[in-house]
């Protein structure tokens, strides 16, 4: 009779030294199957073994032994992946490597040199410019005004940015809203019709900026399905980037600041439109579990965190006023929602309950679309390989519209439709269900 296979013994020095470091009980779950590769956007594009979750895995386990360096070889493999999650879905021992790898990056973050102007550009974006309103406007009103002189069709058309090499970072740049979002926040805004539940929102950073137009649909909708909704002065950036960058001390800090402006609030959930930051959101217990004065409080804010689809889909569209589409249109998941919340059925249900609407299945709809929060401006080839499978993907089903739940899988679908030459639009769930509302074009403030 054969043995029972036994875990590898635990390393008994580790080449790791933060607090944050890769936990030898959460990667030694990996048994190497392999069922993970064909799950991969950087295994199917690159066909390399150690950019698939098992290799990256592996190349872990000897960092943590001593055996391998951080530098180098191993923080290419690590930066090329888009932690998209995909393989959690695909594994059979249910290895959490988002956990992992996010803990590698902050062992990374915290031993790797940088040159001083990097240091200083992560500092101001991370630790300046996404918590702070007051850095987004003015960034904001200086793209604002690029977008809208004519500056922008300038240095487009005189091959400028080509030169720069900025030509592909500058199309993914997100139109600045005309009306910033910051005018709701601190305010109620009352349930339409008799309530059904009372909520409070999460507005983002960057969505307040560059996706108002978003907020606002979100926030209609949810009026209009008698919700009372109430977006806190206090809350800020979720953090979700700072994770992905290794920076988790400064993640920590924006978790307890959203936890400390919700946590008083009498409401039934808390409401995230963005599939990234609510993957974020609701890790907060994982994120701030070393700390016993706000694990607790981290806890109770995730159990009432809902992304919208997921909220509506629970509470139920009311059929009042929802107006008849005559769309055809397609479902890209994203990847934080689909695999990170196991979210698929809640926006499809909330498709189809439109009247005349179609909806038809995209191809390979959970694969990355290779936006991953900033992957696509740091491995641009990657995620151009990945997009254009999604536009080819698009093409096969005739639709008018690709619809997503996630305003970086928006900007990255947008691009693809642009560089491809396709005359449609992406559009969030809750902006269709905002246009089939009959308030939609009325203004909520």
């Amino acid at each position: 009779m054969p043995s029972t296979p036994h875990l590898p013994v635990a390393p008994p020095a580790s080449g790791f030294h933060s607090p944050d470091r890769p936990r030898w009980e959460d990667y030694a779950r990996c048994v190497h199957c392999g069922l993970c590769l064909n799950a991969c956007p950087t295994f199917r594009v690159l066909g390399e073994e150690m950019d698939s979750p098992r290799g990256r895995i592996y190349q872990i386990a000897q960092a943590d032994a001593g055996r391998l360096p951080l530098e180098g070889a191993m923080q290419l493999h690590l930066d090329r992946c888009l932690d998209c999650r995909a393989c959690e879905t695909a594994c059979p021992s249910g290895v959490e490597y988002g956990k992992i790898l996010e803990a590698a990056r902050a062992e990374l973050e915290s031993q790797r040199p940088r040159p001083a102007w990097v240091r200083w550009l992560r500092r101001h974006a991370f630790g300046q410019v996404m918590p702070s309103p007051g850095w987004l406007r003015f960034y904001a009103r200086w793209l604002w005004l690029y977008q809208r002189s004519g500056m922008q069709s300038l240095a487009r058309a005189s091959g400028l940015l080509r030169s720069l090499g900025l030509a592909g970072a500058e199309s993914l740049a997100p139109a600045i809203s005309n009306r910033f979002f910051y005018s709701a926040w601190g305010r109620p805004f009352p349930a339409f019709g008799s309530q059904r539940a009372q909520v409070g929102m999460l507005a983002g950073c960057i969505q307040n900026v560059a996706f108002a137009g978003m907020n606002r649909a979100t926030l209609r909708v949810l009026q209009h399905n008698g919700c009372a909704v109430t977006i806190p002065a206090a809350q800020t950036c979720c953090g979700a980037l700072h994770v992905h960058a290794g920076r988790r001390d400064e993640a920590r800090r924006l978790a307890r600041q959203n936890i400390a402006a919700f946590e008083a609030l009498p409401c039934d959930a808390i409401i995230s439109n963005s599939a990234g930051c609510g993957a974020a959101l609701k890790e907060y217990p994982e994120l701030l579990a070393g700390d016993p004065a706000w694990q607790a409080r981290a806890a109770a804010f995730a159990a009432r965190l809902r992304d919208v689809t997921e909220f509506l889909a629970e509470l139920g569209l009311r059929p009042e006023g929802l107006q008849p589409l005559a769309l055809t249109v397609t479902y890209q998941d994203p990847c934080h929602l689909a695999h990170g919340q196991g979210i698929r059925a809640a926006p499809r249900q909330l498709l189809e309950a439109i009247p005349q609407l179609r909806l038809r299945e995209l191809p390979r709809s959970d694969q990355c679309c290779g936006s991953a929060g900033i992957y696509n401006l740091l491995q641009p080839g990657i995620a151009g390989r990945l997009l254009d499978d999604r536009m080819e993907a698009f093409d096969s089903t005739g639709a008018d519209l690709l619809v997503t739940a996630n305003p970086g899988c928006m900007l990255q679908l947008q691009a693809g439709l642009r560089r491809h030459r396709r005359n449609a639009r992406v559009l969030h769930v809750v902006e269709l269900l905002d246009q089939a509302y009959t308030h939609s074009n009325s203004p909520c403030f």
